[in-house]
């Protein structure tokens, strides 16, 4: 029994090293670069293009995606999924700043253009930049929508309708597990 006790932090110390790094390609044969999980979402939380409103896309593996996202966070940004209504804390979020792809951190909303729909969703009025959202149209569930996308990522935020307030008249029904809530006294 002692042993055991000795034994069993032990493995948890190895377990908890071994899970805190990856291997992350860089798009070539070498994979030799290595990155904690951690801190490469961290860097992703909010990542404005270089040129604004220029985009260079994201081209990389859906491992890739799988290893820096949450599981729910991959469903909804990687395969189109909702998240429930009501349950993102992004729906009550009121302070200045900046919501952000939460998979490649392009800045996509400003808090100032948010606004209680009643949808249980965070809805926005319009993007930062049109050029950093992606529209197509979706036909499923047998009706029409339009989806919203990253323009850098591809990553699924949610859709658009016609019944949003002025000075747009537009509702960006967004999921806040796509997104990253980066305060304004946070942004560089």
């Amino acid at each position: 029994m002692r042993a055991l006790s000795l034994v069993l932090p032990l493995l948890l110390l190895l377990t908890t090293a071994c899970n805190s790094q990856t291997k992350v390609a860089n798009g070539e044969a070498d994979t030799t670069t290595t990155t904690t999980v951690e801190s490469q979402a961290l860097s992703y939380r909010y990542a404005p293009p270089a040129t604004p409103g220029v985009v260079e896309p994201i081209d990389t593996t859906e491992a890739y995606w799988r290893e820096i996202l949450s599981p729910q966070a991959y469903e909804v940004l990687r395969e189109d999924g909702t998240e429930r209504s009501f349950t993102s804390p992004l729906n009550d979020e009121k302070r200045p700043g900046v919501f952000a792809c939460a998979a490649c951190g392009l800045p996509l909303f400003a808090s100032s253009t948010k606004f209680n729909s009643g949808t249980g969703w965070p809805s926005f009025y319009e993007p930062i930049d049109p050029a950093y959202i992606k529209e197509d149209e979706d036909f499923r569930y047998g009706m029409r929508r339009v989806e919203v996308s990253c323009a850098r990522c591809d990553g699924h935020q949610g859709h658009v309708f016609p019944d949003g307030p002025d000075p747009t008249g537009l509702r960006y029904c967004i999921n806040g597990v796509s997104l990253n809530f980066v305060p304004q006294a946070d942004l560089k």
